[in-house]
């Protein structure tokens, strides 16, 4: 990407092959959705009970889970619940019976991707499937790229943070001088340790990464002298 610094958060992230997660008690199920999964070139796992999916150890993957609503012990919706709480981004498709919609829309409004009712597509699951898997990839995308602006922000002085807002609000350097009381040639220097420090390809770079972080990073109180 554009200002990508090298040796940074992003440089290093090298995201897993995302798995599908298919939690069933019917055994036949699970045996089809595994192969439909797997011809698809998708990584697979088959649970029969919501106990032994979330007894596993490292959820919080890429991927997706396929999970039954109507299963005996631990149902759907409390699956959903504890899952939330290991890896509230990875997203939950799940199967219904005609009886059980009403539930799938309980699970929605809790936060599920999708459900699907039985009998169902092949075609149209995968599609929803790899839908769903594609949505988290470019959540966790995002997320990593603000945790990374958000380092490299936080690397500038105070006054740097100061300039930073000014220039975001649109204001020449001549503008900002008059503002904070220094001179044109200051904040120009200012502006071009901005740069460097933030690996901003451009202008329209910075701006970007800071409005993508939000509130201002804390500025370090550590830097030398401001003028």
């Amino acid at each position: 990407m554009p200002g990508h610094a090298p040796g940074s958060e992003m440089d290093a992230a090298v995201e897993a092959a995302p798995i599908v997660f298919v939690v069933d008690d019917e055994e036949h199920m699970g045996t089809a959705l595994r192969r439909l999964f797997v011809l698809a070139g998708l990584a697979t796992e088959v649970y029969a009970t919501g106990e032994a999916f979330l007894a596993r150890p490292g959820l919080d993957v890429p991927g997706c889970v396929v999970l039954d609503v109507g299963m005996p012990g631990m149902g759907g919706l409390e699956v959903q619940a504890r899952l939330h709480e290991r890896a509230p981004d990875l997203p939950v498709i799940f199967l219904t019976g005609a009886a059980e919609v009403h539930v799938a829309v309980t699970a929605m409004r809790a936060g599920a991707a999708d459900f699907v009712e039985k009998p169902f597509d092949n075609e149209d699951l995968l599609r929803r499937v790899q839908a769903a898997i594609a949505r988290q990839a470019a959540l966790r995308e995002a997320a990593l790229r603000r945790r990374e602006f958000a380092r490299r922000l936080a690397t500038l002085t105070p006054r740097e943070g100061e300039v930073l807002e000014w220039i975001v609000a649109g204001k020449t350097s001549k503008e900002i001088a008059r503002a904070l009381g220094g001179s044109h040639r200051t904040i120009e220097i200012h502006r071009g340790r901005i740069m460097e420090k933030t690996a901003a390809a451009s202008l329209a770079d910075l701006i970007r990464m800071r409005l993508l972080v939000g509130a201002p990073a804390p500025a370090r109180r550590d830097g030398g002298a401001d003028t």
